[in-house]
């Protein structure tokens, strides 16, 4: 029989899953479409995949046997699409981040491989990320990753690339300007401060939460400059930046190391599992030598502090 990799998809997504709402999302159905796909594929094979017990789903046998091949099968359809899609045009790159980094990020690893055939694009969040990468509206991302509600989607490749320490950047006014580094304990007298709602800033949020430091979060990001601009006339805040993130001279604000323990900020690059577009392998080459160059990958857990989502999968 000739298989149909629509169905043969929609089984190993919920296979994966076991919960047919998160299948359906992840392949942007309806759980009634899912349902008849899933349904079309046992009539052509004649047995049943999926067992339904009340709100529980498991593999039939059949279904346990048929996982592994299927995968290959829907894996061979991805490869195929990619080489012929792939030589007319650009590895389409995406990056997020409200750190103000991620295209310095890429810059960087362009000067490594000059040649690379890529397109750059801006995502608003990780989640926005994901949905991109899933729907093939990109190829590749770069941005911070944090935990979903679900496991993490087997049909997505995730790998660190940067550990980037950061430091506190705050008014010339503050306190606490006139020290030559600050521990995290120091930075309780103070207000941490971000332009962005509390939900959207998972590593702030976790700086906060662990060192007991008090944070004012909201309102709307514009950018480098005006985030600046308040800090420079709010003496009571300060807030977190890269360390290379530049601070013009002459602005009224002091940038000082944050130390024992100085936080890092993870950066990860996510790709489709079966992409096969011939930047993908030249473009992780250079991320691999800029870390090297630039010692991004640097952890001691004496000295540095992560939130326990990036321990979790240094």
């Amino acid at each position: 029989m000739d298989l149909d990799l629509a169905p043969v998809r929609a089984f190993v997504v919920t296979a994966q899953r076991l919960h047919f709402g998160r299948a359906a999302a992840e392949l942007f159905l309806s759980q009634q479409a899912l349902s008849k796909r899933i349904a079309r594929l046992e009539d052509a094979l004649g047995v049943r995949l999926f067992d339904r017990t009340g709100h529980s789903v498991g593999l039939t046998p059949a279904g346990q046997r048929f996982l592994g091949p299927a995968q290959d099968v829907v894996r061979a359809g991805e490869a195929a699409v990619a080489a012929a899609r792939h030589s007319e045009r650009p590895l389409r790159v995406s990056v997020w981040g409200h750190m103000f980094i991620p295209l310095r990020t890429i810059r960087t690893v362009v000067e490594q491989e000059p040649g690379l055939d890529i397109e750059l694009s801006l995502r608003p969040g990780f989640l926005a990320a994901l949905s991109g990468l899933r729907g093939e509206e990109i190829d590749f991302a770069l941005g911070r990753t944090h935990g979903l509600d679900e496991p993490w989607p087997a049909t997505l490749t995730r790998r660190l690339v940067c550990l980037d320490p950061v430091k506190a950047v705050l008014s010339e006014k503050s306190p606490l300007a006139g020290a030559s580094a600050l521990r995290p304990d120091d930075l309780r007298t103070s207000r941490l401060w971000f332009p962005a709602a509390m939900e959207k800033l998972e590593f702030l949020r976790s700086f906060v939460e662990r060192f007991g430091i008090p944070g004012d979060f909201g309102g709307i990001n514009l950018g480098l400059e005006p985030f600046l601009d308040h800090l420079r006339g709010r003496p009571e805040h300060f807030s977190l930046l890269p360390t290379d993130v530049e601070i013009p001279p002459g602005t009224g604000l002091v940038e000082l190391p944050v130390v024992d323990p100085t936080p890092l900020y993870a950066w990860h690059v996510v790709w489709r599992a079966g992409e096969r577009h011939q930047a993908l392998g030249p473009l992780l080459d250079a991320f691999a030598r800029a870390a090297s160059t630039h010692d991004w990958l640097a952890y001691d857990p004496a000295r540095h502090w992560l939130p326990d989502t990036d321990r979790g999968v240094l």
